[in-house]
């Protein structure tokens, strides 16, 4: 387990220290569980991602398809907040809105929905659970809005 390895490290040494977990992750078959907020990092080190909110999981997947197609707002906003090398570029989404709840008192339904862009009145009263994406490889997300709930679409499939 690597709780935000490179965080303190000098930027110089940083590379370093990755280039060494990598090799020891190939010759001894490991698995990192690499706790991070630097997104750019998790990209070059991990092959599957989670990404939590206050305590919970609202999407995971191959950092492929994470990166290429996040359903889920918060994961949109941590993508879009990574910095962009060269100085002409500039990002245009928006930073999520409001302040971040208290993780004591985090709010009812969806956590993320005080900040939320899309949140509809059932985010506010329904936890969401990881679903599939539709079109989203091995994604699965928190989002009510943007996931297939597989199980009521049998349901009304057959007239239950």
């Amino acid at each position: 387990m690597a709780d935000e390895p490179i965080a303190m490290a000098d930027v110089s040494v940083r590379p370093v220290l990755l280039d060494l977990m990598i090799p020891l992750k190939q010759e001894f078959n490991l698995t990192h569980l690499f706790i991070t907020y630097d997104l750019a990092t998790a990209k070059y080190i991990c092959n599957r991602i989670a990404i939590m909110y206050l305590g919970q999981i609202v999407e995971q997947g191959t950092i492929r398809d994470v990166y290429s197609n996040p359903p889920h707002p918060y994961t949109e906003a941590l993508l879009a907040a990574v910095p962009v090398p060269g100085p002409r570029h500039r990002r245009n989404k928006p930073i999520p809105k409001g302040e971040i709840p208290n993780p004591i008192n985090p709010p009812e339904g969806c956590r993320f929905h005080p900040r939320c862009p899309i949140a509809q009145d059932i985010c506010k009263w329904e936890v969401p659970r990881l679903r599939p994406v539709p079109h989203g490889g091995s994604n699965l997300a928190a989002c009510r809005l943007r996931t297939v709930d597989f199980q009521n679409l049998d349901s009304t499939r057959t007239g239950s």
